[in-house]
């Protein structure tokens, strides 16, 4: 069975394209010549224009896209979504007519915008109040040639299910109740009422979501095509998205200092960005598609506030401050300023409180007595690369003594080769280092090859294992043919992490060296354990926070975790647990862990000055 997306041919496109008829605007042409703005719904009244909010007009003239059936703009506060949506109608009035419905959350809310933003755009603007009908009701607006737009409430089943219409506006769909009284969703039942239109009619979602369970990030994920707004850095000219994690503010900001001092960085350059540089990068957007099946038929747009040029970086970050330790804020904060659904949280920390409570005494670079083994774990991006180096007692309490960012290969082998030593003058070197292999893959591959006595490639799994880790064989040609490398279960070792932290010295803690820097807090803890539904089952795992920093430290964390895992960590555990139920005197324990696990006679050659990473590590 052939299972390829189909694609609409070029021709058919170059066809629909010409069959519009001649003269006809698009909807952004539309606003720019016929729109007004009072003062009443903006601060900037007079002639509408597209230019001010340039990202606006793709979404607007999707309407005009005889492909297109269903728009979806997921989007925060402050961006103009209900706009575009006004502009939508008036078009459809004077363009391409046709019944039309909108719909609110609420009967009184739908009453409030009538009032204030409907009637006032259509007595504002001269080719609308032209064709309007000075006899229409509040909730029934009409016009010349048939037109009318029904604006109802989404608690008024009655309302939703009573005449045909082309088009239908669903304002804030998050917010309607699940059921229209005892029939299906308000929006499925106004959308019922577009079946006398199969081959012109319209479906316009805005919305904020609330909830990943909500209508809105629902259709966001399900859309044919996903579309997001790309801007290029003033400096280096390198294409991203606006990210939280990009907005920093000096240590220890208040709100108000931060909305007089915070800044953007590029992620690609590290170059600073400021209010003036984003409202010129705004106007030179463009939307891409992320994710596409080859349709258009249902096309989703997603924004957040850093877009829209009525908020400026310092704004964003003070809310965030003002919100971040208060959950029904920072909700709020989610929702309505990056226009993204809040999560069910079932684990978190913050950064503040790791460094508050799991600082060792030891200083960095300093190995804590009583260490078995030594591992790390690199993170390989694309221009640099993150490390940790961590230090493990039998117990599995263990002790990051190093961590850091370099930018080329030599630099990690120098660093996993050096030694390390404890308060009394004795030497450790890295055993194993678990090296990620999910980008330049083959560079890291032939990096293992080469220093394959202490390094391993890794791969995190999307999905939960069976196992801890599960090694398979590299079959690429040259030296790197033939070796191990490890598919890691990531969020098992996430929630080791996460639940060690929790623990003392004696009951295998999980620790950071005394003065740690909080960016490193900030990184392992840049994760959340959330709770999703997934075709009809509750599943957790964990994500990125919505307002969280760049996640590399965790995952190197992750990776020295696991390789504590494949050199033995486990086995010197269980000896020591089980010699301790024995009550074995001190010096009879430490010959019978000897005698009884190979990775606790490496260890032993460590106390005797020498590098254990001569005997090869298992799996």
């Amino acid at each position: 069975m052939n299972n390829r997306k189909w694609r609409t041919p070029e021709w058919i496109r170059t066809s629909l394209a010409a069959l519009r008829p001649p003269g006809k605007m698009t909807v952004s042409e539309w606003a720019d010549q016929n729109r007004m703005m009072s003062l009443s719904e903006s601060s900037k009244p007079g002639p509408w224009r597209t230019d001010f909010v340039p990202y606006l007009r793709k979404i607007m003239d999707a309407f005009n896209d005889p492909e297109v059936e269903e728009i979806e703009f997921v989007k925060p506060t402050q961006v103009g979504g209900t706009e575009a949506m006004l502009n939508m109608m008036g078009y459809a009035v004077c363009q391409d007519p046709g019944p039309m419905l909108v719909v609110y959350p609420q009967k009184e809310l739908a009453e409030i915008i009538s009032d204030h933003r409907i009637q006032p755009m259509i007595k504002n603007c001269k080719e609308l109040k032209n064709r309007y009908d000075e006899n229409s009701k509040r909730m029934d607006l009409n016009f010349s040639g048939g037109v009318s737009i029904g604006i109802v409430g989404a608690n008024s089943p009655s309302d939703l299910a009573s005449r045909p219409v082309r088009y239908v506006f669903l304002d804030e769909e998050d917010k309607y109740p699940p059921r229209a009284g005892k029939e299906a969703s308000p929006a499925a039942l106004a959308m019922e009422r577009q079946k006398t239109y199969p081959a012109s009619k319209k479906t316009m979602r805005a919305s904020t979501p609330v909830f990943e369970i909500g209508p809105t990030w629902q259709n966001w994920l399900k859309a044919d095509t996903q579309m997001e707004c790309f801007v290029a850095c003033p400096h280096c000219g390198a294409s991203w998205t606006f990210k939280m994690k990009q907005l920093k503010w000096p240590e220890g900001s208040t709100p108000d200092q931060a909305r007089k001092e915070a800044f953007y960085v590029c992620e690609d350059c590290g170059c600073l960005i400021s209010d003036a540089d984003k409202n010129e990068m705004i106007h030179q957007s463009e939307w891409r598609a992320i994710r596409t099946n080859g349709s258009k038929r249902r096309t989703a747009f997603r924004l957040n506030a850093f877009y829209s040029p009525w908020v400026r970086f310092g704004e964003i970050a003070s809310n965030f401050l003002d919100s971040k330790n208060q959950p029904e804020l920072l909700q709020n904060f989610i929702n309505s300023w990056l226009g993204e659904p809040f999560k069910e949280i079932e684990r978190e920390l913050d950064g503040e409180r790791l460094l508050k409570d799991k600082q060792s005494t030891y200083p960095e670079k300093t190995v804590p007595p009583n260490t078995v083994m030594v591992t790390g774990g690199v993170d390989v991006q694309r221009k640099s690369f993150y490390y940790t180096i961590r230090a493990w007692r039998a117990n599995m309490t263990s002790y990051n003594i190093l961590h850091g960012q370099v930018f080329t290969w030599p630099e990690i082998e120098d660093v996993m080769n050096n030694w390390y030593r404890d308060k009394n003058g004795v030497k450790y070197q890295v055993n194993l280092c678990c090296v990620d292999s999910g980008d330049q893959t083959d560079d890291v591959y032939e990096f293992c090859a080469i220093n394959r006595e202490w390094a391993v490639p890794v791969k995190g799994s999307s999905n939960r294992m069976i196992t801890k880790y599960r090694p398979s064989m590299v079959d690429k040609d040259g030296i790197s043919k033939g070796m191990t490398m490890l598919m890691v279960d990531t969020d098992y070792y996430k929630d080791m992490i996460f639940s060690r932290i929790f623990r003392d010295e004696d009951n295998g803690g999980w620790y950071l060296y005394e003065k740690c820097d909080p960016e490193y807090a900030e990184m392992v803890t840049a994760e959340q354990k959330v709770i999703e539904r997934v075709r009809g089952h509750l599943i957790s795992h964990w994500v990125q926070k919505a307002t969280g920093s760049d996640n590399h430290y965790l995952d190197c964390e992750v990776y020295a975790a696991c390789a504590a895992d494949v050199f033995g960590i486990r086995s010197l555990h269980a000896n020591q647990a089980r010699q301790e139920r024995e009550s074995v005197e001190p010096a009879q324990e430490k010959q019978l862990l000897m005698k009884e696990s190979v990775p606790a006679k490496m260890a032993n050659s460590i106390h005797s000055g020498k590098s254990f990473r001569k005997g090869r590590w298992r799996y």
